[in-house]
């Protein structure tokens, strides 16, 4: 998707203001889009190899799916429960040689994704997702997939006022964002 349609909707501009300011890079190829698929490329190394950026999808059948992250693309939907279903138990009779069915039966229940069936609902789910559950669940990572520790960090920051004040500049953007969009 490119710039223009971003911009068309208020909703959307604002998708696009969050993405610039955490760096998410829209690597959505011509094919994808025709199939009304999006893919972000977040700037956040992948655990599983250490070598690819994490990418995350949109897709038109209301799935949200983390691209590459594992063996198999994986969904990001809440997970809800189904309504139980009852089948009958069904006990052999050793004399007729048969199935019986009894007055019991039995409970299933199933695990399934809720869809989201609106594609700004979907970026914007995604969006927080990726806050979430990339940016600040792996805080304590820097860009390379490296692992710093709160105290060594501090001590950078010290050591380095520079990054302090680009740090408060960053925090500043993002509360001017938020007053604007309200």
């Amino acid at each position: 998707m490119n710039r223009k349609e971003y911009n068309s909707d208020p909703r959307y501009a604002k998708v696009l203001k969050q993405m610039d300011l955490l760096q998410i890079m829209d690597i959505t190829t011509t094919r994808q889009h025709k199939n009304g698929t999006i893919v972000w490329k977040l700037p956040i190394k992948n655990n599983n190899s250490g070598k690819t950026n994490i990418e995350v999808a949109s897709f038109s059948t209301g799935y949200v799916r983390n691209q590459n992250s594992g063996h198999s693309n994986y969904q990001l939907n809440k997970r809800c429960e189904s309504e139980p279903e009852y089948y009958p138990v069904y006990e052999w009779s050793d004399e007729l040689g048969i199935n019986i069915k009894t007055d019991k039966f039995r409970q299933f229940t199933t695990r399934s994704c809720k869809l989201i069936p609106i594609e700004i609902d979907r970026l914007e789910y995604l969006i927080s997702y990726c806050l979430k559950n990339y940016f600040i669940k792996r805080a304590n990572e820097v860009a390379n997939g490296e692992y710093i520790s709160k105290s060594r960090h501090e001590w950078e920051l010290k050591r380095q006022p520079t990054k302090v004040n680009k740090i408060k500049d960053l925090e500043n953007k993002l509360a001017t964002i938020n007053r604007i969009s309200e």
